[in-house]
């Protein structure tokens, strides 16, 4: 007779205790664990536990390992595919995750209808919504691909026989969290089932060939739920990233196991669901209002692809004791050294100053390499001196105020000059630039001081 056994498992990290603890010591997080109740069965002797060997995997030399995988999959979707690296692998598992109302499920049912046009049958499997609702969201992005095949299911089991019946190219599981096994006696959502139903679905993609998508919730922090159990299960993890009151969307991928980790595609959230940007710089510019003091334009780099975004600033005389910093868009650690370093390495009242820093189109820009650019930013708006319109500028700064150079600068440089800038503000190097625009004049400075006399000349 199976004997039962409770444990708690934290439902944010997955730490397994014996007892009840307010606290996880794992991740610290309060309230997250939760009772699971599993059976304990008798152990098998170790002969019935040790498989045939005709079925035991046996060792082989490296040089002997077929390195066939099949081609890669046509994605049609370029921004995807770019995250993917270069299309999609057969019996590759992955997970999207992202905010309530961010567009998961928008961009997956519409990659859904195009791969069922160019691939061959799609199942989609939704947990979450009838397939009433996901016909008029179909019918609003004007979707109509006969291989398009919808289910309305939570049980794993029930998930399977569909697969087997329709044997489908790609399967798209919306969402894990929602899904659950009935051979645990857990709720769907917690951990444990979330592993199972990962596991499981993981298997089916190796040993099927059939490409699998899942979709996951996102904790308060903006991790997927439970999961770190996942990332490890799965082959690539993406996120779709962006602010909900606007329209451009980031899809970044944290790990991919059939490409680089530093791709990112860049959507746009219109009437007929999400659009391709195949040109972002130009599009976050598009509304830049020039000659405007606390405007500055940064050259970052998201993934392989330079991007120029503008970085506004605004300081004010505060009426408090203590100034207020509020970022939007920017790290607060890297906002609070850089007005450290104008306050003390060139002279700037900072402290009497409230200070506002705001990227526009809702991007988050984290990259050191935008501290210059937020430097200047700020010193436009406290001295109430405007930039030039035709000024870009790329460069960390150090706490002595020096400037340091950024990763692949050519790039960025050949960026700025396809977008019309004309200049570009940069630390000063012993190194030769590579490739630089010929139309393009460089302002090179070693620290911050000779920054502002190079792009705020008297």
């Amino acid at each position: 007779m199976a004997k039962t056994r409770t444990k708690y498992v934290c439902k944010n990290c997955g730490r397994q205790t014996p007892r009840y603890m307010g606290r996880c010591p794992q991740c610290g997080e309060f309230n997250t664990m939760e009772e699971v109740v599993e059976e304990v069965t008798r152990r098998r002797a170790k002969q019935d536990r040790t498989p045939p060997a005709s079925v035991r995997a046996r060792p082989q030399r490296l040089h002997e390992v077929s390195h066939e995988m099949g081609e890669r999959l046509f994605v049609p979707v370029e921004e995807f595919s770019r995250v993917l690296g270069g299309g999609l692998v057969p019996g590759s598992i992955i997970l999207l995750g992202g905010e309530p109302g961010i567009g998961k499920s928008t961009l997956t049912l519409q990659l859904s209808d195009m791969l069922a046009q160019n691939i061959g049958t799609v199942l989609y499997v939704s947990g979450e919504e009838s397939a009433q609702q996901i016909k008029m969201r179909a019918d609003r992005l004007g979707l109509q691909a006969e291989n398009l095949f919808l289910l309305t299911e939570t049980n794993l089991e029930n998930i399977f026989e569909a697969v087997s019946d329709i044997n489908p190219s790609v399967l798209i599981v919306d969402s894990i969290q929602t899904t659950y096994s009935p051979n645990l006696e857990s709720s769907p959502g917690l951990v444990s089932q979330v592993r199972e139903c990962a596991s499981r679905l993981q298997g089916l993609a190796k040993s099927s060939g059939i490409s699998v998508f899942l979709i996951g919730h996102v904790t308060k922090d903006g991790q997927i739920a439970g999961p770190r159990v996942l990332e490890h299960i799965v082959d690539t993890v993406l996120y779709l990233e962006g602010d909900p009151f606007h329209a451009y969307r980031l899809l970044r991928s944290v790990k991919n196991r059939f490409g680089a980790t530093s791709e990112v595609g860049v959507f746009e959230m219109q009437a007929q669901g999400m659009v391709e940007v195949p040109n972002p710089s130009e599009a976050f510019l598009a509304e830049r209002v020039v000659n405007a003091p606390g405007s500055a334009i940064a050259v970052t780099m998201e993934g392989t692809r330079p991007l120029l975004v503008e970085i506004q600033a605004l300081t004010s005389p505060t009426t408090f004791g203590n100034p207020r910093r509020t970022p939007n868009g920017v790290d607060m650690n890297r906002l609070l050294l850089v007005s450290a370093v104008l306050s003390k390495r060139v002279g700037l009242r900072l402290h009497e100053q409230d200070i506002f820093v705001n990227v526009v189109g809702g991007l988050k820009v984290t990259e050191p390499a935008s501290d210059l650019a937020m430097a200047m930013a700020l010193a436009s708006s406290y001295f109430e001196r405007v930039l030039a319109a035709d000024l870009a500028i790329v460069g960390e700064i150090g706490l002595s105020g020096e400037l340091r150079t950024a990763s692949q600068l050519s790039m960025r440089l050949s960026e700025a000059a396809k977008i019309g800038f004309k200049r570009v503000l940069i630390p000063k190097t012993r190194r030769k630039i590579a490739n630089v625009p010929p139309n393009l004049q460089l302002l090179q400075a070693r620290n911050i001081a000779e920054a502002l006399k190079l792009a705020l000349p008297n």
